[in-house]
């Protein structure tokens, strides 16, 4: 098929990847125009961009898709299927409409569930049990459209959202993949999204990366994998007499009890509200990740509490 890709993260290059193995025509990529990064400021591509100068593709980077220009460019592209895969661009009706059988987005939630921004990080921090992907046939709401083929995806206890997210990366490739087969075929059909259920999936925002150990040790635990690895939970330890800060990357349920923030003999274990939370990877301030042991060996006395 002559196929459109729109997509600008890591998470993205698998689908890209696997759309061009399957032997369709990528006619086009369109992802975020590169920004300033490093000391020098230098711009960088976003992963798609280089994934798809390494396949020969045509790149576009437009800042937006509302101008006319724009729009007679994409449609002029004559593909048959928009394919969309965390482009973090809002696409207008005319661009929806311009492929043949429209664009399909990969959006990694069972929706209605978790429509919006950051599916991934709000299933886990919310403690849901299981999650999936689903190919939906986009329209002008936010992640409203008529879903097409779905795959389930079990959330371990432990589990954090960097390693869902690179389940998901896999899988999603996979389903796309299949999902085109049968759009080629003719066969692939879609269902409309109910409206109970429905849930929004806003960004992360800064504040709620640090944490609040008067929660509940299942909150807690919660919040640090659903921020793991980026943009990582935080609380602060009074270390050498100055507040460090100490990221929170990996943790574990534990026994105990104490007032909210009182740290407990047994490791890296700090009480919550009800039970207490064991940290077993943490990244101090300007240091690498590294697992509690080692953490607890360079840091010297610990205090009885958290700052």
């Amino acid at each position: 098929m002559r196929v459109v890709f729109m997509g600008t993260p890591e998470f993205s290059v698998p689908t890209l990847t696997e759309i061009v193995s399957a032997g369709h025509e990528v006619v086009a990529v369109y992802t975020r125009a590169p920004k300033p990064a490093g000391r020098g400021q230098g711009e960088r591509k976003s992963p798609v961009h280089g994934a798809a100068e390494r396949f020969g593709i045509p790149v576009f980077t437009p800042r937006s898709l509302k101008g006319e220009a724009e729009q007679q460019q994409f449609a002029a592209l004559g593909a048959e299927v928009g394919v969309v895969v965390a482009y973090g661009l809002i696409l207008p009706l005319p661009i929806l409409d311009a492929p043949e059988q429209g664009c399909l987005n990969l959006h990694g939630s069972l929706l209605p569930r978790w429509r919006g921004a950051a599916p991934i990080q709000r299933a886990v921090m919310a403690g849901d049990r299981q999650t999936g992907l689903v190919v939906m046939r986009m329209d002008e709401g936010l992640d409203t459209g008529a879903m097409g083929p779905t795959e389930i995806i079990p959330i371990g206890p432990d589990m954090t959202a960097g390693e869902l997210h690179d389940q998901m990366m896999r899988l999603g490739a996979d389903l796309m993949g299949r999902a085109l087969a049968a759009l080629e075929r003719g066969s692939l059909e879609f269902t409309p999204q109910p409206e109970d259920g429905a849930t929004y999936a806003s960004k992360i925002e800064k504040a709620e990366a640090r944490l609040d150990f008067s929660q509940s040790s299942q909150d807690v635990h919660n919040r640090i994998r659903g921020l793991s690895p980026f943009p990582g939970a935080w609380f602060e330890l009074e270390l050498g007499g100055k507040r460090v800060r100490i990221k929170a990357l990996r943790s574990t349920l534990a026994e105990g009890s104490a007032a909210p923030g009182m740290l407990l003999a047994g490791g890296l274990t700090i009480a919550c509200a009800d039970g207490a939370v064991r940290l077993t990877q943490v990244q101090r301030e300007g240091k690498g990740v590294m697992d509690a042991a080692t953490f607890l060996r360079g840091a010297g006395p610990l205090p009885d509490q958290i700052a």
